[in-house]
């Protein structure tokens, strides 16, 4: 969206540019990653442990992107063996504050939303009642 010739954010614009960095920071692994690295620099395999459940593949993708859109650091020393290591850049750290309050209210409301789920499902298996004088 433009206001007199500025270009203008507007998340809920069908092609607007945040929507793919907020799919960034908010996907299952970007948020994971970027939490981890609030704590402090990683290299590739511990960042990958501290990560459970990450394929390398995965963990290579979204640190790939994250890093384009400027989020984290890749650090590769000049040694043997080589040695590469993950940081958070301030605009990382930003944005890794904001995802870290979301992953601790979802842990927070966990159980709530579990029950709701159970509310929810337990409805939906019930079967629908008989329509009343309808031949």
């Amino acid at each position: 969206m433009n206001v007199s010739g500025i270009r203008v954010p507007g998340v809920n614009q069908p092609m607007c540019p945040s929507r793919q960095v907020l799919e960034h920071v908010t996907s299952r692994w970007g948020v994971l990653v970027l939490a981890a690295l609030l704590e402090r620099s990683y290299r590739f395999s511990e960042l990958r442990r501290t990560v459970g459940g990450v394929s390398e593949k995965m963990l290579s993708q979204t640190l790939r992107t994250l890093e384009r859109d400027g989020f984290v650091h890749r650090d590769a020393m000049p040694v043997i063996p080589p040695r590469v290591d993950y940081s958070l850049t301030p605009l990382g750290r930003e944005a890794a504050e904001q995802v870290w309050g979301l992953a601790r209210w979802a842990e927070r409301r966990l159980e709530a939303v579990e029950r709701a789920r159970e509310t929810y499902d337990g409805a939906r298996s019930r079967p629908a009642p008989d329509p009343v004088g309808q031949d």
